[in-house]
């Protein structure tokens, strides 16, 4: 979704930030880092949530934060729901989503196997 909202846009962006590089994150995403490492922290349910809380708080306001919150924790719920009942993610097998998934690696993730096949 992140690359065809760039196509839409005509931005840049770096997809490898979904894979933890701030240095790609900091591509075509204002406080993209501060964004990535919240987004991090929340999904892996890291001791450091309270501290990136705080920097991307101090980065980009209380309004951005609370929308970063939502969204997280949205995808959470939806993600959970997903891998709990086995949906498998639309269209597996059309060349964008190969390429994205090779470029990613998300093959290595547990819940890949729900969808890749």
């Amino acid at each position: 979704m992140l690359r065809v909202s760039a196509q839409v846009t005509s931005s840049e962006v770096d997809l490898q930030a979904i894979n933890g590089d701030a240095d790609s994150a900091a591509i075509g995403i204002e406080f993209g880092p501060q964004l990535m490492r919240f987004a991090e922290a929340v999904a892996m349910r890291s001791p450091d949530l309270p501290e990136r809380r705080a920097e991307l708080l101090k980065a980009a306001g209380a309004a951005a934060l609370v929308d970063a919150a939502g969204v997280a924790a949205n995808f959470q719920r939806m993600v959970r729901i997903a891998d709990a009942i086995g949906i498998p993610v639309d269209d597996m097998q059309a060349d964008l989503g190969r390429t994205v998934r090779a470029e990613l690696g998300i093959e290595r993730f547990p819940s890949a196997r729900n969808s890749i096949g």
